[in-house]
């Protein structure tokens, strides 16, 4: 779907107005249009860093977020741009370029904190853009990770909050990409070259010493390794000779560093083909509106003063999302009926039979697009709906089969009610012959098809309302003795007492296949939550299974750098025991 990501520029998605952010709803409209699975990539650094010039790469254009060309910010909040998916049609890339940090006009860095974090809690790639090589100073720059804790939860409880609690980080944050602009170094470790995913892992290493001011120091590494699943490194040469750099935007590809071209190539290349859809816990694929709503949501909670927590966003979102899935189910419903039943239908249980298959379609797509339904809230509400539109479809079964029967019997019975009024039947034997007729015509009405489930209900009650005319004809017919007429009376009676006990069984036979196929709806939808409990614990499961690995290796790693500690420890104790004994 083409038009729904074709944006023909950036637009601010989160203003920010003196350190006030807000959602801008022009950017929210565009992204409730977007109905594909989006992935997210956010990019985050100092000002003046050549932000932007990646992120309109990503976009295949040469201009659109702005780069400016002095010192001072240009980007103000969170900008947006939805670009197609250059690898797969049925995806949509959201481009955020954030505001650069450290901007000395702001005066504080409260405003980059929040600005940091958002851009983490709604990318699934986030990208930090530095200049130069990964050096302690690179390192305390991106001090926003280490404050991380204390401006995200995970959870509502607020007992998870704490860097000892936060491993579940790693099941909700973005892959991690760090991008050292004009990096001049050799990539090689004592003399071996090395990769610039290994030259970020070694940089990461914990730094000797068990002090606090080493704690300090190592407190990035640990959070950097920690929080994200995946870490990738990209080192570009410097684009071009200084001058030219302030018309970045302006200069063609002949103009630049033909390695710098090479290397923003592999980048665009490995963001296209290892991003990931944005999800949130559960495993939820996020879309425009579902963005839309994370967007709205966090900065709603940043603007009151609070913290954004992450299963708070999810519940939100999955109000919207349950609601929809009730509606989208209900209107499915609505329409496999109106294309399937045609009124009346000729018993109860045709009719059952065809809200039974629909109401097991509306369920089923309620349980693939519902989200987070606890306590089963929005199914149960879905179950009672249901249940009225088959108390409502078989009222109106009931009502177009009253009415098929009477105009029926209107058009059966009607030339005999006229013989009545002409008095063709006052006369000797005209009861024998007007009882011959109506058993001819109810012959005749039982014959006919597509009466419906009211069919006896209406004879009974036609026949009742012309008891009248029956007597005042049998007691006229003078041929007849007054034992047969007593006899004649009870007969008439008596038929008209086995129609109403027919009526009374057909009655309880409907009761009794109500509340069957009451039971079996019951059982219908015990086996479907049963199948989506079952599937969300799985999506659960594999969520803690990757945070847990992603731990343990981290953890085996820093053994081995402890250990690694300890033996350079003992070395540097054993020389100074040698020099002392030297002395």
């Amino acid at each position: 779907m083409a038009s729904e990501n074709n944006m023909p520029n950036p637009i601010c998605l989160i203003e920010n107005v003196k350190g006030q952010l807000t959602a801008n709803q022009e950017a929210l409209s565009i992204l409730s249009a977007i109905q594909q699975p989006v992935v997210v990539v956010a990019i985050v650094g100092l000002y003046r860093t050549g932000k932007s010039y990646l992120m309109n790469r990503l976009a295949g254009k040469r201009s659109g977020f702005s780069l400016g060309s002095t010192v001072q910010s240009q980007t103000k909040g969170i900008w947006m741009w939805c670009v197609p998916h250059s690898q797969k049609s049925d995806h949509t890339v959201v481009l955020l370029d954030t505001e650069g940090l450290g901007d000395v006009e702001k005066g504080d860095n409260q405003n980059d904190c929040w600005i940091f974090a958002l851009a983490i809690l709604l990318s699934s790639t986030f990208v930090y853009n530095s200049m130069g090589a990964i050096n302690q100073q690179a390192l305390d720059q991106l001090h926003y990770v280490t404050e991380l804790t204390d401006r995200i939860r995970t959870r509502c409880s607020p007992d998870h909050h704490d860097l000892e609690d936060s491993d579940e980080f790693v099941s909700f944050f973005p892959d991690f990409v760090w991008i050292l602009r004009d990096f001049s170094l050799e990539l090689k470790i004592n003399g071996q070259p090395i990769s610039a995913d290994e030259y970020l892992e070694n940089s990461l290493k914990f730094l000797q010493g068990t002090g606090q001011k080493e704690k300090d120091l190592n407190l990035p590494r640990a959070c950097i390794r920690k929080f994200f699943p995946t870490k990738k490194c990209f080192v570009f040469e410097r684009p071009a000779p200084g001058k030219k750099l302030s018309q970045l935007e302006s200069l063609q590809d002949q103009d630049l560093d033909s390695d710098f071209l090479e290397q923003v190539a592999e980048f665009c290349s490995y963001v296209f083909s290892s991003s990931k859809v944005k999800t949130i816990s559960g495993g939820l694929r996020v879309n425009g509106p579902r963005l839309k709503s994370l967007v709205t949501t966090y900065v709603d909670t940043i603007s009151s003063g609070s913290m954004p927590c992450m299963e708070s966003a999810a519940l939100a979102l999955a109000q919207t999302e349950n609601s929809a899935a009730v509606q989208k189910a209900i209107t499915h419903y609505d329409q496999q009926m109106g294309q399937s039943v045609k009124l009346p239908t000729e018993t109860l249980q045709e009719l059952l039979d065809l809200h039974k298959t629909c109401e097991k379609e509306a369920i089923k797509i309620f349980m693939e697009n519902s989200f987070k339904d606890v306590n089963q809230v929005f199914l149960a509400e879905l179950e009672r709906k249901l249940e009225r539109k088959q108390g409502e479809i078989c009222k109106k079964n009931q009502e177009a089969s009253s009415d098929r029967c009477s105009a029926l019997l209107q058009d059966i019975f009607g030339p005999l009610e006229e013989d009545v009024k002409q008095g063709v039947y006052y006369k000797p034997r005209g009861y024998c012959l007007f009882n011959q007729k109506i058993q001819q015509l109810k012959k005749k009405y039982y014959e006919e098809p597509g009466k419906g489930v009211q069919a006896e209900e209406a004879l009974k009650n036609y026949l009742q309302s012309r008891e009248d005319i029956i007597d005042a004809i049998l007691q006229t017919d003078q041929s007849m003795t007054e034992k047969e007429k007593e006899i004649e009376v009870e007969r008439v009676k008596a038929e008209a007492a086995e129609r109403a006990w027919k009526l009374v069984e057909e009655t309880q036979r409907k009761n009794e296949q109500l509340m069957e196929q009451k039971e079996q709806r019951h059982q219908e939808h015990v086996r479907q939550l049963t199948q989506k409990k079952e599937e969300e614990r799985a999506q659960l499961k594999e969520e803690y299974q990757r945070a847990l690995e992603h731990k343990i290796r981290e953890e085996k790693k820093i053994r081995k750098e402890c250990e690694r500690l300890q033996e350079e420890n003992e070395v540097l104790q054993k020389e100074a025991r040698r020099k002392c004994i030297i002395s």
